[in-house]
């Protein structure tokens, strides 16, 4: 059996790949893509903790966050096309569009 430790690790070294890869990243796509490598470490931890605590809350809380995660690539993904037609870019910094 695994143990434990080796989970929270794999969690914590996920989150950190995908926080530098949307705070140092400049790609709309790729800034998405490290959102999704955010949201996924978190649910490793939450089933990793729900199975060591022998409670089924954490693949539930894992389940909503990939349904809240669907739809959040939904509507992203129509807003990039919306924004690829209007600008021709994916560039962070190009994109001043949606300011007020």
């Amino acid at each position: 059996m695994v143990p434990l430790w080796s989970y929270i690790l794999l969690g914590v070294v996920l989150f950190v790949i995908g926080a530098a890869g949307v705070l140092l990243r400049r790609n709309i796509l790729v800034v998405l893509m490290s959102l999704e490598l955010l949201l996924n470490s978190v649910n490793i931890n939450f089933i990793a903790f729900g199975r060591h605590y022998d409670d089924f809350r954490g693949q539930i809380f894992a389940i909503f966050v990939i349904a809240i995660t669907a739809a959040e690539v939904a509507v992203a993904l129509g807003i990039l096309v919306a924004l690829v037609r209007n600008k021709s870019t994916l560039k962070v910094d190009d994109v001043t569009m949606m300011k007020g």
